[in-house]
């Protein structure tokens, strides 16, 4: 049974106190590996390692810590194959998944963060006849990342890239639920030649390590991706101490369908956004609104695809939906079929488990769809984060915006329309920080990223992201 180990100072350690937590592969429910179940002492070492590690790390020139991320991203790109298989065995994703969205966008993040950096420019402001204003941005010394299981090493690299490439020194949690690639990742840093204690990586409960991340005084920021009610004890604790926060929280995002739209593009990507990563992406498109007119037409086309869509294990190159990521996971997603069907709800296909030659104590389950629910009981406003959708006819454009923006949640929304002045209009008042029209998930690195209400606080990528890990200071020169 292999161990992981935590990475602090640039080597591998054991835990302090020894504790291990099981780490279970979803697509056959078995325990595969040992993952250190870190505690507050673990973090002080972590955080004493940045503390020698920063003086260097911040002071280094600009070119020489980009260079040092441009490496680390291509030590991920060499081992690609050895990185997509632990994160399929590891999340339950396909490996086809794996192989094209995930590993890819770890690599990119790296690259992207460590060639922006390099044109992260200084601002000044004249003031004419008396002086001139510049800006400096500073690091801000050391920093907390914890991210979610769902997209594991994708959002890991998204938390981290920034702040290294901002100068700041990081203490970074993966998910305990899946831990492997983070792990690995330590090994490619200290290849890559980041001075040891720069990026620190420990893995553990949220309640042992993740608290004691948040609670250190030393940790000046926080960036968490997870569930609302965490975002929540997170920004409770944090506030009071002053640190920076970016919480990246839940979403209920509605895909809302025109009958102008371009009905077979519509459809295909609608698939997509319902039950990509088996619907464990915070950005799917969980609540289908479609115009009355084409809503019977709707249903019957996106059923019949979604009956034929192959569960299997992660492996089979066939696979469109792999294992959710665990057994408790798998038992709540049910449980939410349950509740729409006590809601009054009917289910046109899916809602129950799938049993896989082989793989019998996987955590499969067939995509679901649900319709004839009202748009404000509990199974369309309260987050499920699997493979279910509710579809639901509406009338008119106003009322689709009520049923829209009428959950605490406002992360993304699908708007599909042939209509350029209705989809400015639409967009304009979807609560939501993220809006595409006529697609999903088109994501530009350089935009920023975030929700709106119950979704978060703060916003990620480009230049928002490099922002958050720096802190401004003004500077006036009298002339």
């Amino acid at each position: 049974m292999e161990k992981l180990q935590n990475f602090i100072d640039g080597k591998y350690c054991d835990p302090i106190e020894g504790q291990y937590i099981d780490n279970y592969e979803p697509a056959s429910g078995k325990v595969y590996s040992l993952i250190p179940n870190s505690d507050a002492q673990d973090v002080e070492l972590a955080v004493k390692a940045a503390e020698k590690a920063y003086p260097v790390w911040s002071k280094m020139s600009i070119d020489e810590r980009s260079a040092i991320m441009v490496k680390l991203s291509q030590g991920i790109e060499a081992r690609m194959d050895e990185f997509v298989q632990a994160e399929s065995r590891d999340n339950g994703k396909p490996v086809t998944l794996a192989a094209h969205v995930d590993i890819p966008r770890a690599v990119s993040n790296f690259h992207f963060f460590g060639t922006a950096i390099l044109h992260f420019a200084s601002e000044s402001h004249n003031m004419e006849g008396v002086g001139v204003n510049y800006t400096l941005r500073k690091p801000l010394g050391i920093v907390g990342c914890i991210s979610p299981w769902n997209l594991p090493l994708y959002l890991f690299s998204w938390k981290i890239a920034p702040a290294l490439a901002a100068g700041n020194c990081v203490i970074a949690k993966p998910s305990e639920v899946t831990p492997y690639t983070a792990y690995l990742l330590g090994k490619v840093a200290k290849e890559a030649g980041m001075p040891d204690g720069v990026l620190n990586i420990l893995h553990g409960e949220g309640g042992g390590a993740g608290d004691a991340i948040v609670k250190h005084k030393k940790i000046k920021a926080i960036s968490f991706t997870g569930g609302t009610t965490t975002g929540e004890y997170i920004a409770r604790t944090a506030a009071p101490m002053f640190k920076k926060l970016s919480l990246e929280l839940g979403g209920k995002n509605p895909n809302i369908i025109f009958a102008d739209c371009d009905f077979k593009e519509m459809l295909s990507t609608t698939l997509r956004s319902s039950f990509a990563n088996q619907g464990q992406i915070c950005l799917c498109g969980s609540r289908i609104f479609v115009e009355r007119s084409i809503y019977d037409k709707f249903k019957e086309e996106f059923v019949k695809r979604v009956e034929n869509t192959i569960v299997a294990h992660p492996s089979d190159a066939m696979a469109k939906l792999g294992a959710v990521v665990s057994k408790p996971h798998m038992e709540k997603v049910l449980s939410y079929v349950e509740l729409a069907k006590e809601e009054g709800g009917t289910v046109l296909t899916g809602g129950k488990r799938v049993i896989v030659e082989g793989y019998e104590d996987g955590y499969y389950l067939r995509p679901t769809v649900i319709e004839g629910l009202p748009f404000d009981c509990r199974t369309n406003q309260e987050e499920i984060f699997g493979p279910v959708v509710t579809i639901t006819p509406f009338d008119t454009e106003e009322e689709a915006l009520i049923m829209a923006n009428s959950t605490q949640y406002g992360l993304s929304a699908t708007l599909w329309t042939s209509n350029l002045k209705r989809a400015h209009r639409m967009s304009n008042e979807i609560d939501a920080g993220i809006v595409w029209i006529n697609a999903w998930l088109v994501r530009d690195l350089r935009t920023p990223f975030g929700g709106v209400k119950a979704s978060g606080v703060g916003r990620e990528g480009g230049w928002e992201a490099l922002r958050f890990f720096t802190e401004p200071k003004n500077v006036f020169v009298k002339y």
